[in-house]
């Protein structure tokens, strides 16, 4: 990655923190991103923080998608953006009202110690709760403050009012004395009582005007300290995820009304129970919540037909996603037939779901059921370890979903001579749009590879193809690179070890599993597969297309 000269000379500028109360105040605004981009990527977090809490615009997006080779933000730098932003709520130089963190965490324990996605979740609710007391207590200190001010002014009021006092006695005891003389006292005491009546009437009004403001006052303290702080400065949007560890700290954040209101992009959710996660979505705000991701929660059938109704009240969700959450599907249960027409009804009202992903739910001959709810067609379908029976995969390559699948992911379904029909089918339904399509541990040998090659050449805009742990020979491999090489729009091609490279002793037709522990022989040269593979890529002049048998870096991803 080439570097801008205003890169360059900003990573320079953030080098040296004692030289920033020098630059910091005169710096323009235009040049405030390339400065926080500088301190992130140098891990300079007090530079981060300075930057953040006197950030001069009203929107400030940190994280989004990363460019391959590009590491997450450091640990240190997102606590000292968070921290910054808690200060700059009570900075006049800070104009920031809206703060998008969606894509910010990395992997727990990867390169670089960045900020996994639970530690991410749990550091945003602590901000949002601290953010609350701080205003809370500036709050209480303005209060303070008034009524300090207005004690001053009583007391200035009394003052002057007695002083009023004394004078009128004084004119009173003039007056009297004057009308002595001339003889006239009856109406001197007439008016003298007249005057006193008339200063004790507004001496009453008086007091019950201050009477009446400070009801006014109190009751107005009273409905504050019972809503809490209620104005909102400053809107953060993230995406969240909760396990039964965090639970309870993100309901809390949630429920808080503060000066910071957060706000969920994608929610994830671990080993949580129906209700935590009712709980959980009852507390979003309905806008902007774009997918639903659950997983290892027992939820069953009954579980997540009550949880669509609620899902359908986001009118942006278009991605769900369930993985390992037990929606183990038995004809002979009792209610099991009624709670999956429950689900099928619940998917309709989902209109706007355009990502669907079932991975080891055991509903095997129900995929009609399921997806033919959905009136919209799919873009993206997974479902890896389904169990799908030849019923399911003709259904999927005749539905109103095939023609605008974008990518797919068949993996750990079993593909034989009775389902390779209709996947062939679903690939010629898909040739126009299909850009990522995975059938890693499907059981594909030699043979069976044979067939379908002419069914994958023919996808047009496939970019990257998963065929991880198959049964593949040496030749089968050179055939599947030789059509690879021919398909233009290919870039990334994920292709098993094969089985002469595997130590003596594997089954004739191994399945991904044994495929995956099963030791290669250390007596084969590592490389030459790879150096093979490539000779037949360089031979077709593709140089853009890259080969990996990697199947834990594999990442389609980055090719987006």
């Amino acid at each position: 990655m080439v570097l801008s000269l205003v890169s360059i000379c900003a990573k320079e500028v953030v080098s040296d923190h004692s030289s920033s109360p020098c630059w910091l105040r005169w710096v323009p605004r235009e040049l405030y991103r390339a400065l926080l981009e500088a301190a992130f990527s140098s891990c300079r977090p007090l530079a981060v923080g300075e930057l953040v809490q006197r950030w001069p615009e009203r929107t400030l997006r940190v994280g989004g998608r990363r460019k391959q080779g590009q590491t997450p933000p450091n640990r240190l730098c997102i606590q000292a953006l968070l921290l910054a932003v808690v200060r700059g709520l009570s900075d006049h130089r800070c104009a920031l009202q809206f703060l998008d963190l969606c894509g910010l965490q990395g992997d727990e324990g990867g390169m670089g110690d960045p900020m996994g996605g639970w530690s991410l979740t749990v550091a945003l609710c602590t901000m949002v709760v601290q953010a609350k007391a701080g205003a809370q207590r500036a709050q209480k200190r303005e209060g303070e403050r008034e009524r300090k001010r207005f004690s001053a002014l009583q007391r200035e009021r009394d003052v002057k009012r007695e002083r009023g006092q004394r004078k009128l006695g004084l004119e009173i005891v003039d007056s009297k004395e004057r009308n002595h003389k001339e003889g006239t006292g009856s109406s001197v005491v007439i008016g003298e009582e007249e005057l006193i009546k008339g200063v004790r009437r507004r001496m009453e009004m008086e007091r019950k005007r201050e009477g009446a403001l400070t009801d006014e006052g109190s009751s107005s303290n009273d409905s504050e300290e019972k809503d809490g702080v209620s104005d909102v400065s400053l809107h953060v949007r993230a995406d969240l995820f909760v396990n039964a560890r965090s639970w309870e700290r993100v309901r809390v954040a949630l429920n808080t009304h503060g000066p910071l209101k957060l706000q969920c992009r994608y929610l994830r959710v671990e080993e949580i129970s129906v209700s935590s996660i009712k709980t959980l979505l009852d507390l979003l705000p309905r806008q902007g919540l774009l997918g639903v991701d659950v997983r290892y929660s027992s939820l069953g059938v009954a579980g997540l037909a009550e949880l669509l109704p609620l899902l359908s009240t986001f009118p942006t969700l278009n991605s769900l996603r369930l993985h390992y959450c037990n929606l183990d599907f038995h004809r002979d249960h009792h209610g099991q037939e009624e709670a999956l027409r429950d689900l099928s009804q619940g998917l309709t009202h989902l209109q706007h779901l355009q990502r669907l992903s079932l991975t080891a739910l055991r509903l095997p001959g129900q995929l009609r059921v399921l997806l033919s709810s959905l009136s919209q067609p799919l873009e993206i379908l997974e479902l890896p370890y389904l169990s799908l029976s030849p019923a399911d995969l003709a259904y999927l390559s005749c539905s109103h979903h095939a023609n605008t699948l974008q990518q797919l992911d068949l993996s750990e379904n079993r593909l034989d001579e009775t389902t390779l029909p209709s996947v062939r089918r679903l690939l010629f339904q898909a040739s126009s749009s299909l850009q990522h399509l995975s059938l890693s541990g499907c059981g594909l040998t030699d043979g069976l590879l044979g067939l379908l090659l002419p069914s994958l050449g023919g996808c047009r805009s496939l970019k990257s193809l998963a065929l991880a742990l198959n049964p593949l020979s040496t030749a089968g491999l050179l055939d599947l690179v030789r059509t690879a090489a021919r398909m233009s729009s290919l870039r990334q091609l994920l292709y098993p070890n094969p089985l002469e490279d595997y130590q003596p002793g594997l089954p004739e037709l191994p399945s991904s599993a044994q495929l995956l522990d099963w030791p290669l022989d250390e007596t084969t040269e590592i490389n030459a597969t790879s150096t093979q593979l490539n000779r037949v890529l360089l031979h077709s002049g593709r140089s853009d297309l890259f080969l990996t048998c990697d199947l834990l870096n594999y990442d389609k991803d980055l090719l987006d």
